[in-house]
């Protein structure tokens, strides 16, 4: 099975080794490793890797658990194929702001049976979508403050109390910080863009393709990469076409009201079936098509 290591906390000597010999005396196959020294923060983030045999990936998180009391690392260590392994469906944790469109679209894929995941954690740095969740009995956590602004460190804590496997950003209006970032890294943050990638980036695509007398417009679901621009991360794309001279406010309308929920749902039905992995920062097909 594959499993991921991720590993944040203050920079300094020999970090690294504890990790990768661990790794190895569990008869592990490394993959991929990525590391990266934030000089002016002292802030260490390593990604590993690895393939092991599943009747070992409990001691793999013990070892790594002894790896972080030693360092003083904040070490996570799971598997795309963690759910399946525990006889579980995937757990989501669903961030939002102040949009209803993507999340509900979410919701109730779930409960149709679409996306064959839970819905364990519904996250806000606003108090407005509260009503969604509860509508479809999702636990709500709110970690903004009057002004919106997020706890990011409550975020994660939440993800880790309840053991999250993947964290669904649905239009949630806060950028995530790079620590935040690497502690999920690995292909476990989804995230919905209300343009095209790479062509709209941004916070407000849909006015920037108007500028450009666009008449296709679209959405983007890809992953959250550390330190790095979604390009190689996208896992699904949907589109939609206008007539010319069609309003700036029907465009979006049209985008946000249908394109985008669409856009997410299939995009986080794929990577909850398995269809999609990140493999050195790029969206690989898992398994073949049938």
């Amino acid at each position: 099975m594959q499993a991921v290591i991720t590993a944040v906390g203050p920079d300094h000597r020999g970090l690294a080794d504890p990790i990768v010999h661990s790794v190895t005396e569990l008869g592990a196959n490394i993959c991929e490793i990525q590391m990266f020294d934030r000089d002016d923060v002292h802030v260490f983030s390593m990604l590993t890797r690895v393939e092991i045999d599943p009747q070992r990936f409990a001691e793999l998180r013990e070892a790594m658990t002894g790896v972080a009391r030693a360092t003083g690392l904040s070490i996570r260590t799971w598997s795309p194929e963690l759910a399946a392994l525990e006889g579980r469906k995937p757990r989501l944790a669903i961030c939002v702001t102040y949009r209803s469109e993507t999340p509900l679209a979410v919701l109730r894929a779930i409960r149709d049976g679409r996306i064959r995941a839970e819905a364990s954690l519904v996250i806000s740095n606003r108090q407005k979508l509260r009503g969604l969740a509860e509508q479809f009995g999702a636990p709500w956590r709110l970690i903004g403050d009057a002004d919106g602004a997020p706890d990011d460190d409550r975020m994660i804590d939440l993800c880790d109390e309840l053991a999250i496997d993947y964290v669904v950003l649905a239009r949630y209006m806060r950028v995530l910080p790079a620590a935040s970032c690497w502690k999920y890294a690995g292909g476990r943050i989804i995230n919905l863009h209300h343009g095209l990638l790479p062509s709209f980036p941004g916070m407000r695509p849909y006015h920037e393709a108007y500028a450009s007398r666009m008449l296709t417009y679209g959405a983007t679901c890809h992953f959250i990469v550390p330190e790095l621009d979604a390009g190689n991360q996208i896992i699904n794309q949907s589109t939609f076409t206008v007539p010319p001279g069609l309003p700036l406010g029907e465009v979006i309308r049209r985008g946000q009201e249908d394109n985008e929920p669409e856009c997410l749902v299939e995009g986080v039905r794929r990577v909850v079936d398995g269809e999609v992995r990140l493999h050195f920062n790029r969206v690989v097909a898992a398994k073949p098509a049938d």
